[in-house]
């Protein structure tokens, strides 16, 4: 996702200078703001989203710790506990599977535990998802593990200025925040001004990132270029589609969402995340159940398939892509003059076979 820069002080920044941005100003305001994780301080970080912070801010502030996921969880949850703002970074997404049961067991229930007395301000940064040709272990889409889990906000950007605005309001919490980030869209870029970053909807808010009538794509992260680019082809084939960006999947902004699918009668949910016990089944429920009425066809998804990530050279058959989520649409029972005269469409066919 490419835009041109618009305007005084704007410039082609990448995701990637965002969130080290976002970082660096979160620290610069705040004290309390501390960052840890697996060579963050010298190196940057595997993606160099950290690279700097220990020369401006001091290796006590931006800390290398040792290859110990659930250790470098349970210290920042201490930290937490005494007043500090950590921000943890899990160095890619299944790395972070030791650290899951601090995360179950304490960051997410300190604050019902201590009945509000405790908050819990700590932010962990996950780079997630496919399309880098990465291996085993360095693919993942995990949301679903996070967002089944109560207690914790569940945030995911997929523009520059979401990456910058997103994360400062992740950091600024009293509630934990698993942050996941898109490792393809770390090189996106859109004209930005860092000295004056845009104001963006906070956690908890979809955006409309497309206006249409025919139907709605419900998407984040990774899967929202995959969906833009569906939509602008989706013209040619007579179809006007919507595209819902969720930002957050926990809160979920059940307002923007249904407010969109009453409008064009039709959806369908797009995630890189295996399609059973995935979010996409709890978005299509949630749609079906506050939009019956409003439905022309049952919600459908495009998901990864229900297997362990694949090697590199077959994640793209893998990954939901334009052909799969237009496939999807054709699917959603249409029922008007254009589907009944276009050849090779259900009705068509049936006119055929019929005639036949």
């Amino acid at each position: 996702m490419t835009t041109a820069p618009a305007g005084p002080g704007l410039k082609p920044a990448t995701m990637a200078e965002a969130l080290r941005r976002a970082l660096r100003d979160a620290m610069a305001d705040d004290p309390a703001v501390h960052v840890l994780g697996e060579d963050v301080g010298t190196l940057g970080g595997v993606f160099r989203i950290t690279d700097g912070l220990a020369k401006e801010f001091g290796e006590d502030r931006c800390v290398d710790t040792p290859l110990a996921e659930a250790g470098i969880m349970g210290t920042a949850v201490g930290m937490a506990m005494y007043g500090l703002r950590p921000v943890v970074e899990m160095q890619f997404d299944a790395f972070a599977y030791p650290a899951f049961e601090q995360l179950v067991s304490h960051v997410s229930r300190m604050r019902n535990r201590t009945r509000g007395a405790m908050p819990m301000p700590l932010t962990v940064r996950v780079p997630y998802g496919g399309g880098i040709g990465g291996v085993e272990h360095h693919s993942d889409s995990s949301e679903a593990y996070y967002a089944a889990t109560p207690g914790l906000h569940v945030v995911t950007p997929a523009t520059v200025a979401d990456a910058y605005g997103l994360l400062r309001a992740a950091i600024a919490s009293d509630d934990p925040v698993v942050f996941l980030e898109p490792k393809r869209l770390y090189w996106s870029k859109a004209a930005w001004d860092p000295e004056r970053p845009d104001e963006v909807p906070g956690i908890g808010r979809a955006v409309v990132r497309r206006r249409g009538t025919s139907a709605t794509l419900i998407t984040y992260g990774p899967a929202l270029p995959v969906c833009m680019e569906a939509a602008e082809a989706a013209v040619d084939e007579g179809w006007d589609l919507e595209v819902v960006d969720l930002r957050s999947l926990v809160p979920f902004d059940e307002e923007t969402v249904c407010a969109s699918v009453r409008r064009t009668g039709r959806a369908v949910v797009v995630h890189e995340a295996p399609g059973f016990g995935g979010p996409g089944g709890e978005v299509a429920a949630r749609v079906t159940e506050r939009c019956f009425h409003h439905l022309e066809a049952p919600v459908l998804r495009v998901t990864g398939f229900d297997i362990p990530y694949p090697p590199p050279m077959l994640e793209k058959h893998h990954l939901p892509g334009v052909d799969r989520v237009l496939d999807a649409v054709a699917r959603l029972q249409w029922e008007s003059d254009w589907t009944e005269r276009t050849p090779g469409t259900a009705a068509a066919t049936d006119d055929e076979s019929g005639a036949r």
